[in-house]
């Protein structure tokens, strides 16, 4: 799945500013620093996770990146800054990609034409999305669903 992930990815990673929501291993973070992200934010609550991600960062000498040890929901209701890129892999048997959807929309998270990737249970439906997200991409491996979605303001819906 990261690899069809960063091929739809190709030539929108250089550069960008990406969030890691949800992170937990950080290995989609990861990847995006390896392939020129400008900066990611990684975002995660498991203090044990976290200690874990920061050593792997160190390791990797990542420079342009940082581990903030919090819940996500509480973390996107902060003052916002523009992201390009963001990698949103919630906890299967919850409602949070809603509801961080809507946060990232609310709190003027996305930058226009940014990119959101979402993985989600195969089984379940795709939760309502802003308005202004159109998918563009979308898979399946195994138990898994994975999608592609572009944030596109000022655009009519199809």
């Amino acid at each position: 799945m990261r690899e069809t992930l960063f091929n739809w990815l190709m030539g929108r990673v250089q550069g960008a500013r990406a969030l890691d929501l949800f992170a937990g291993s950080g290995a989609l973070g990861i990847e995006a620093l390896s392939r020129g992200a400008a900066h990611v934010t990684f975002v995660e609550s498991d203090p044990l996770v976290v200690r874990s991600l920061e050593s792997v960062l160190a390791t990797l000498g990542a420079r342009h990146a940082e581990v903030q040890c919090t819940d996500a929901l509480r973390f996107l209701a902060r003052p916002a800054r523009p992201i390009d890129l963001v990698f949103l892999d919630p906890p299967f048997d919850s409602d949070l990609a809603t509801r961080a959807a809507a946060a990232l929309e609310a709190g003027g998270w996305l930058a226009d034409g940014a990119l959101v990737y979402l993985e989600l249970p195969a089984r379940a439906a795709l939760p309502a999305l802003p308005a202004t997200w159109r998918l563009i991409k979308s898979g399946r491996a195994g138990d898994v669903g994975y999608h592609l979605a572009i944030i596109a303001r000022g655009v009519p819906e199809e």
